[in-house]
């Protein structure tokens, strides 16, 4: 065999290794999510490697200590959050709507999963961190939203990105608060419809003392075809 075939072989030998360390960090993780789901946020890697049969030292050759585990358990957790809310950050019907779906979204899925949301919660978010990185995109969209509606209105759209952010912080903050309180007697449809109140008062609220005719009964498709037909005339 040539020097070059044998770096082929080789080479072909740890592409297939690096497969099989994904395969078996992916099974880790599920096995950790899975273990959450059931027992809570306080479970250990022993009880992981029991779900998946293996020896601890295994669960741990797969990553650099607990701290990157409950990092990519995060960043798992979160991709399945964002997979269910994203979609609905695309507003269609009235602008009420629109809230009342993006909101459901998330609080169904904080009412379905309390102990994931619990494993986010009990994280203090660094610049770098999955939980950052969502919320970031979450009010990116959001501000870009609001971004294309300011503009269609000739208005400066500087306030966008802050009001986008101001609705995350405060959906963050009302169900965080839900979750935390173990004496509540709120269902998640009350805290639903509270929330949905709340966000469309801030959108009617900065709609007003910003010029924009905005009412939650506003179908958002016609309101922005409004608004370019507006600005047609205009020219």
């Amino acid at each position: 065999m040539t020097t070059n075939g044998k770096r082929e072989a080789v080479d072909g030998r740890a592409t297939r290794w690096d497969g099989h360390k994904a395969r078996r960090r992916a099974e880790v993780i599920d096995a950790a999510i899975a273990a959450i789901e059931e027992h809570g946020v306080e479970v250990s890697v022993r009880q992981v490697a029991d779900r998946l049969q293996l020896p601890r030292p295994v669960v741990y050759r797969h990553f650099e200590g607990r701290a990157d585990l409950d990092e990519q358990i995060r960043r798992r957790i979160l991709r399945s959050l964002l997979t269910q809310l994203m979609p609905t950050l695309d507003p269609n019907g009235t602008v009420h709507d629109a809230v009342a779906k993006a909101v459901g979204a998330y609080v169904g899925w904080v009412a379905d999963h309390p102990n994931l949301h619990r494993f986010l919660s009990d994280s203090a978010p660094q610049p770098d961190s999955a939980l950052t990185s969502a919320r970031n995109r979450i009010g990116g969209r959001l501000a870009d939203l609001f971004t294309v509606g300011l503009t269609r209105f000739g208005i400066d759209p500087a306030p966008a990105r802050p009001m986008a952010f101001g609705i995350v912080a405060l959906a963050d903050g009302v169900v965080n608060s839900w979750r935390a309180d173990s004496s509540s007697t709120l269902t998640s449809e009350q805290v639903e419809a509270m929330l949905t109140e709340s966000v469309l008062a801030l959108f009617e609220g900065n709609a007003r003392s910003l010029g924009v005719p905005l009412a939650r009964d506003t179908i958002v498709s016609e309101l922005l075809t409004r608004t370019e037909t507006a600005a047609l005339v205009d020219r």
